[in-house]
């Protein structure tokens, strides 16, 4: 175990601007062939990783769960589950990925756990034992209904009947994932040692599941309903009612602040930590973000669901939520992502040919804040399609057939498909391995110079090669539905940068300066004379030469 406490560190700041590679376990690879991914089996991946130039990892949960929710339902927040390995192998992956040069996130589920903790087992036994108020628990109405409107995300009501204690408790998600009550200052305290015990461990971050339904209303209030315009289905698939409600009392609670404050001052006492919140807000996602990351007390970043979101975004759009977060939060960072293990791979949900895949990757590149990649992005993968009998999701299963859940995003990393099971596993897969996904192997990708894998890898270089693509300002120039131009400057050195989202070439004069095209830029774009030609789908990279 490696104690970073206090101690020094090159760069503090790594994060800004970093690149981060998230890695659901259970996919990823399995190394003891119960066809289940594992820690082990990341261990073994870490070159691959470390050749993408990828400056981190996050991973998702591992914890002890009964794994109804897949981890997101943890029963011990101090020990990995068994199906994944041991403490030993998790402190042996920190310390070969920090060799390797890579730095170490994990998910913190903070805001629930699942029923089978032996904290919830304690407090539903009676109201007055020592932890009888660690959950949020209520009573009934006068008629028996559940204390108010609020909503699972998973499906119906978020109130839970208990007949030993004879009240409600709440869970936002699964029945088996109770929430915990922020309210009890025991109960935060005892989640900052839970943060402690891995950052001792010599974790490099957290990133923190669900971070803006921390904090319920302690009134429990009923949330009003949305006008039918203002529905929308950034949350939860359009199928789900629990898009009607303005959601201002179950989460995003001001007193939630608080609570971040405690937790960033705890991650102050080690050097090079950061945080990235998930902020699922449809209504105001982006001032959420701003509000979490502002002031240097809070969180370090967060993310929301703008570029998660079903519809591609127009360079209006992005241009648009870039300037949003800059004007809430001048002095904020945000994290951005196009995929992850909760939404269908952006490749199927945009309808994205390989090239525009490309182009939007490298557009993510080279926006302001921390960029995250899911893995399988850098190898093309497709959203799976997964029959309903192979389905493992509990929410898939809830709305299904309308909404198929997130085991399409799911399916086993694709290694060599000249092994069994394309490498993942010798054992039968939790998820089938996809067969329309077996060409795109990180083998067969490894080899061809043209791949999307080997384009990753030199966007990701490239966009490590220039300091302003990672730390500096966002400048906006040309705005347009396909087409979008800024500037991204740090210390002096300017970058410009061109995207053309259009099937039609572009032909545009370059702000004033002497601009040279970056070299290795992986695309086909040409400056000449002051001014730049992009054919469809490609993208310019300048620098100033005069800088």
């Amino acid at each position: 175990m490696t104690d970073i406490k206090k101690t020094s560190a090159a760069d503090t700041d790594w994060w800004r601007g970093a690149v981060i590679y998230q890695i659901y376990p259970r996919s990823y690879q399995d190394s003891n062939g119960d066809g289940i991914g594992d820690i082990p089996g990341i261990i073994k991946r870490l070159p691959y990783i470390a050749r993408l130039g990828v400056d981190c990892i996050w991973i998702s949960p591992f914890f002890t769960s009964p794994m109804l929710d897949f981890g997101y339902d943890v029963s011990n927040y101090r020990d990995i589950d068994p199906m994944f390995g041991t403490l030993a192998d998790f402190d042996q992956l920190i310390t070969e990925a920090h060799e390797r040069g890579l730095k170490v996130m994990i998910d913190l589920v903070l805001s629930h756990t699942s029923t089978e903790h032996p904290w919830f087992k304690e407090s539903r036994a009676n109201r007055s034992n020592p932890k009888a108020n660690w959950y949020v628990w209520a009573d009934p109405k006068p008629d028996g209904t559940p204390p108010n409107n609020w909503l699972s995300i998973f499906g119906g009501s978020a109130w839970e009947w208990d007949s030993g204690r004879m009240q409600y408790y709440l869970h936002n998600f699964l029945i088996e994932q109770a929430d915990l009550n922020f309210h009890e200052p025991q109960v935060q305290e005892a989640l900052l040692d839970v943060a402690r015990f891995w950052l001792d461990r010599g974790v490099d971050g957290f990133r923190l599941d669900t971070v803006n339904f921390y904090v319920h209303d302690k009134y429990l209030r009923d949330n009003p309903p949305l006008a039918p315009e203002e529905i929308n289905d950034k949350t939860a698939p359009k199928v789900n009612p629990y898009n009607f409600q303005n959601h201002l009392f179950d989460k995003s609670r001001p007193e939630n602040l608080d609570f971040l404050r405690k937790l960033r001052r705890v991650m102050n006492e080690y050097k090079g930590i950061t945080s990235v919140g998930e902020v699922g807000e449809s209504q105001r996602g982006a001032e959420v973000q701003a509000e979490y990351t502002s002031g240097g007390d809070k969180l370090h970043m967060c993310y929301d669901f703008a570029l998660l979101s079903n519809e591609l975004p127009t360079g209006r759009y992005v241009a648009s939520v870039l300037e949003t977060f800059d004007a809430l939060s001048s002095d904020g960072w945000a994290c951005w992502a196009y995929s992850n293990h909760d939404v269908v791979r952006h490749k199927t949900r945009w309808d994205l040919t390989p090239t525009r895949q490309r182009l939007y990757a490298a557009l993510l590149m080279a926006l302001k804040g921390t960029a995250c990649i899911y893995q399988g992005e850098e190898l093309g993968l497709t959203e799976s399609e997964v029959a309903f009998e192979d389905l493992q999701d509990p929410y898939g299963k809830r709305f299904w057939p309308k909404f198929k859940g997130r085991d399409g995003c799911r399916t086993p990393m694709v290694w060599d498909r000249e092994e069994k099971n394309c490498g993942f596993s010798e054992g039968k897969p939790w998820l089938p391995v996809s067969t329309g996904h077996m060409r795109l192997s990180a083998a067969a990708e490894d080899r061809d110079p043209n791949s999307t894998l080997n384009f990753y890898r030199r966007i990701i270089a490239l966009r490590k090669a220039l300091l302003p693509l990672q730390k500096g300002s966002f400048t906006p120039l040309m705005v347009e539905e396909d087409f979008l131009t800024f500037l991204r400057e740090y210390k002096g050195s300017r970058v410009f940068c061109a995207f053309n989202l259009a099937d039609e070439a572009r032909r545009i004069e370059l702000p004033a300066g002497n601009w040279a095209q970056v070299p290795g830029a992986p695309f086909n774009s040409t400056i000449e004379a002051g001014r730049a030609t992009l054919p469809p789908y490609q993208a310019v990279f300048a620098t100033a030469r005069d800088a």
